[in-house]
């Protein structure tokens, strides 16, 4: 019932991974095949673009649903629905941010001390335009294919550039003044196929879907049994999401207890268990969580 396309580039992988680990594992002949399926009778059609495109396809309904940045969507100035933020990036669970960005030894200290005619390099023309007309710089905006820090001081003065960790800006030897955006991937819809009721239901669960996935990637369900002379200490150690679980053991002689932790807390939180009282420790990976 729903066309949907998908970012092809640097947001590829993560985002293949995203949908197998939601079970809606994307099938296509191969890694450069641009037609793909889902074995999920909400999905009728699945395409692989750049996520430059995704938002325009989207607002002009040649899709009902897509993934992209929320720097495309603003950059093309499409009309189009958010379900909400997949907080995925290329590498790591942090947004992306456009910055503005000058050499390590230039004087600039912000935009406002750039000189009139500022040569600047972005693939994010329009984004660039926009930011630097709102602050009275009068700016020579050329549009970049890439390797956009590169390029100064020798062919531009200031770069606008897509970056997540800063590594790349740091190597090159610049130094960020400005923020223009914060961009999350999104999952976007077609405001038309939106308010189709049927439609909507099928969208409104895929992205429910989705984000439980992303939200038990960091997380590990934790079981245990608990003698009863321990539990106000084993509970009383346990951070949860929301109360634990716990029941009777058979015989009267305990508890069992359950409950959902981060993992980046396990390696601390299981020892203490343990030494709190806790016997018969179990860790469990976790595919989804769907509130």
């Amino acid at each position: 019932m729903l066309k949907l396309v998908l970012p092809k580039g640097s947001l590829e992988n993560s985002t293949l991974e995203l949908f197998d680990g939601a079970d809606l594992a994307v099938q296509r002949s191969s890694s450069v095949d641009y037609r793909a399926t889902i074995d999920d009778p909400r999905i009728d059609d699945v395409r692989i673009l750049r996520p430059q495109e995704i938002p325009g396809y989207v607002a002009d309904g040649l899709f009902d649903l897509g993934i992209t940045g929320r720097d495309w969507i603003e950059e093309t100035s499409s009309d189009v629905v958010s379900l909400g933020e997949l907080q995925y990036s290329k590498a790591t669970a942090q947004p992306v941010r456009i910055v503005v960005a000058v050499a390590r030894d230039s004087r600039v200290e912000s935009v406002e001390d750039l000189s009139s005619g500022v040569r600047v390099s972005s693939e994010y023309p329009e984004l660039t335009r926009r930011f630097f007309a709102e602050r009275g710089v009068d700016a020579d905006i050329r549009l970049s294919y890439g390797a956009t820090e590169a390029k100064v001081p020798d062919i531009v003065d200031v770069v606008v550039d897509i970056t997540e960790t800063g590594r790349a800006l740091r190597a090159a030897g610049l130094r960020e003044i400005d923020t223009i955006l914060v961009s999350f991937t999104e999952l976007v819809a077609n405001p038309e196929a939106y308010t189709d009721p049927v439609k909507r239901h099928a969208m409104e669960q895929l992205n429910r879907l989705l984000q439980g996935t992303l939200e038990a990637r960091d997380k590990v369900l934790v079981k245990m049994n608990v003698p009863s002379e321990h539990l106000e200490v084993v509970i009383g150690l346990i951070p949860s999401m929301k109360s634990p679980t716990v029941n009777e053991l058979y015989g009267e002689t305990g508890f069992a207890v359950e409950t959902v932790v981060a993992k980046s807390e396990i390696n601390v939180l299981i020892p203490a268990l343990r030494d709190g009282g806790a016997t018969d420790i179990i860790e469990l990976p976790l595919s989804k969580i769907v509130h």
